[in-house]
């Protein structure tokens, strides 16, 4: 009988792919980008703004992940101004400062992006574009002053968001098809709640669960943004923003069954699943079958029913928002100097620097030769000191394999290609395989490597494949020894800082359900927090438990204690649907409260999580 081989989770993670549909459509946005724009520029005799014009193309294509335009705007703007910040900084720093200053301005810097960094994605993407820029700035050759470096760095980027608003997507055909990445979410939102009823009683229903706030992540991020057009898309988006809401009570519904655990009738899915056709396809919902009345969680399911196909029989009407995130500049604060900031931060200044520092000692022997790129250095180290990329050492063995690959295709291109055309022709290529190849770090390196070893040589450099891996395995090393590196507090303070944030939201949910307000608005907006930072705390979870032994197990126990506060966020939901329907607490509910609020106060002092204790169902509510 054979064994089955189970790899260390560092190791499976580095060989774990995401799967999924290939995005054709970012693919053509890529070809259109970088390689268009860097050719402009050659024609036009401004070679070296094509580059940084290039750059900034490719790095907001590896922000272009799939979602609305709206989303879009956001996703990829912020990074592209910080990045032109960056690069302003860094220019004048190179151009003003010695080498000691000017390692002491990117320490300086990388501190402040690090703590940023963690307040979320956008807000990461920010801070790695502003000091991957900051190095080019400061690193680069380039004649032209900084302010013109910055335009073409917002240039490059603008670009792509202007594709990526202008393009339509493939099979985009119901409608304006502008909205085309909001139907989609809304109507995956009613697709997930369909599935968590199918599987209310089974062992499925926890992870239906977790997907159904995954899917309402997706479309709230997907309606809260900019208006694509003010006045002629007015009724397409109030249409949209009132099925997103109507979706709000069905999912909360459905989350009180999956709770209670109890089967019921196969037909209860069958009116999510005609509804999430309707937003697909951009038509009138037509009958709904209305489920059983037996419970109060299948009485609010047939009352958010009734409620969602009224609100698609309105074309017109008021405009209903989407709940938007609740997290105010006091939250935000907390999050970028708490300790998960803190620690980020700090470690991404010492990689920061020291790579800076390294590369600008090692900018005039030997080893560098000729060639005038010490800033790939320092803009390496930032990507790889990133959590968001994945565990520490799954990155750095992903980087390196990857850049080795890429250096030694790029060598072969380069021996047989025509210059310039045919590199011009292979930055097109790269362009658009980068968002392909976002879904493995490796591939995505291999890519960059071509991408930028390209660039390189169009802008007047020699071939420079070997320096690069050198330089990709020093980081590496510089990385890796950053990160095992005792920092002030306790290690791991990113995950506990995601589970204490999650902690305050469920607390102040909880406590809006316990006081009986009528605001479900405010409810609602405060259970999409609840879930939402929840999630952000698991995914923190699962990269630091696939880090080497060594830092793993500064996380040990946090899983418990998010388990916890995901069932006392699931039961406050099923007292909320209760209440609605009774106006009182049953005995079950009450003392399930009361027993997670226990057990989570202790878990979290036994695993140094800092969350608040929870309150409990009055007395009046449980009669």
């Amino acid at each position: 009988m054979s064994r089955r081989v189970t790899l260390p989770p560092w190791l499976a993670h580095a060989l774990r792919a995401q799967r999924g549909p290939v995005p054709w459509s970012a693919v053509t946005r890529g070809a259109l980008a970088a390689g268009p724009l860097l050719l402009a520029a050659v024609l036009a005799q401004r070679t070296s703004l094509g580059v940084v014009a290039a750059i900034a193309a490719m790095l907001a294509g590896i922000n272009d992940r799939p979602g609305s335009r709206r989303a879009a705007v956001r996703r990829l703007g912020a990074p592209a101004a910080a990045g032109a910040v960056g690069l302003l900084v860094g220019t004048y720093g190179g151009a003003h400062l010695a080498a000691v200053p000017l390692t002491l301005l990117l320490t300086g810097l990388g501190l402040v992006a690090g703590g940023i960094s963690a307040v979320g994605p956008v807000a990461s993407g920010a801070g790695t574009q502003l000091l991957v820029a900051a190095a080019i700035g400061a690193g680069m050759p380039v004649v032209e002053a900084g302010w013109q470096r910055a335009l073409a760095f917002l240039a490059g980027a603008g670009w792509l968001l202007v594709l990526r608003l202008a393009l339509p997507t493939p099979g985009a055909l119901a409608g304006d098809y502008r909205f085309d990445g909001e139907r989609d979410a809304v109507a995956g939102v009613y697709d997930a709640i369909a599935d968590l009823l199918e599987a209310v009683a089974g062992e499925a229903a926890l992870g239906r669960r977790k997907a159904l706030s995954t899917a309402l992540d997706h479309a709230q991020d997907a309606l809260t943004g900019p208006r694509l057009r003010r006045y002629a898309s007015s009724a397409a988006e109030r249409r949209l923003h009132a099925q997103y809401a109507a979706a709000l009570p069905l999912a909360e519904a459905a989350t009180a069954l999956a709770w209670a655990g109890e089967p019921i009738s196969e037909r209860a899915a069958e009116g999510p699943r005609r509804l999430a056709a309707a937003v697909r396809e951009n038509a009138g919902t037509g009958p709904l079958p209305a489920p059983s009345r037996a419970v109060p969680a299948l009485r609010a399911l047939d009352d958010a029913l009734l409620r969602a196909a009224e609100a698609f029989d309105r074309s017109e009407g008021a405009e209903q928002r989407p709940p938007a995130r609740r997290r105010g500049p006091e939250e935000v604060l907390r999050a970028a100097f708490g300790s998960g900031g803190r620690e980020y931060g700090l470690r991404v200044a010492l990689c920061f620097g020291a790579s800076a520092a390294i590369a600008q000692a090692l900018h005039h022997t030997r080893w560098y030769g000729s060639h005038q790129h010490w800033y790939w250095l320092p803009a390496t180290a930032v990507f790889l000191v990133k959590p968001d990329l994945g565990p520490l050492a799954s990155r750095v063995l992903c980087r390196a394999a990857g850049t080795v690959l890429g250096a030694l295709v790029f060598a072969g291109f380069a021996a047989v290609l025509p210059r310039p055309e045919g590199l011009i022709v292979l930055v097109a290529v790269c362009g658009a395989l980068v968002p392909a190849a976002t879904r493995h770090f490796a591939a995505q390196t291999a890519v960059v490597t071509v991408l930028v070893l390209a660039l390189v040589m169009v802008g007047g450099e020699p071939q420079a494949s070997v320096s690069r891996i050198g330089e990709t395995l020093l980081a590496c090393a510089l990385v890796l020894l950053v990160g095992h590196l005792p920092m002030p507090g306790k290690h791991g303070g990113g995950v506990r800082g995601r589970l204490a944030a999650a902690g305050r939201a469920a607390h102040t949910y909880l406590a809006h359900v316990l006081s009986e307000s009528g605001d479900r608005g405010e409810r609602w907006a405060l259970r999409r927090e609840a879930y939402r930072t929840l999630a952000e705390a698991r995914s923190a979870i699962a990269l630091a438990a696939a880090e080497l032994p060594a830092l793993a197990r500064h996380t040990e126990g946090t899983e418990a204690v998010a388990a916890v506060l995901e069932r006392l966020v699931d039961t406050t939901t099923a007292c909320a649907v209760h209440l609605d329907e009774t106006g009182r607490l049953t005995a079950r509910h009450t003392r399930q409260l009361e027993d997670l609020a226990a057990e989570l106060t202790q878990g979290g002092q036994r695993h140094g999580v800092a969350v608040p204790r929870m309150p409990v169902a009055a007395p009046r509510l449980a009669g």
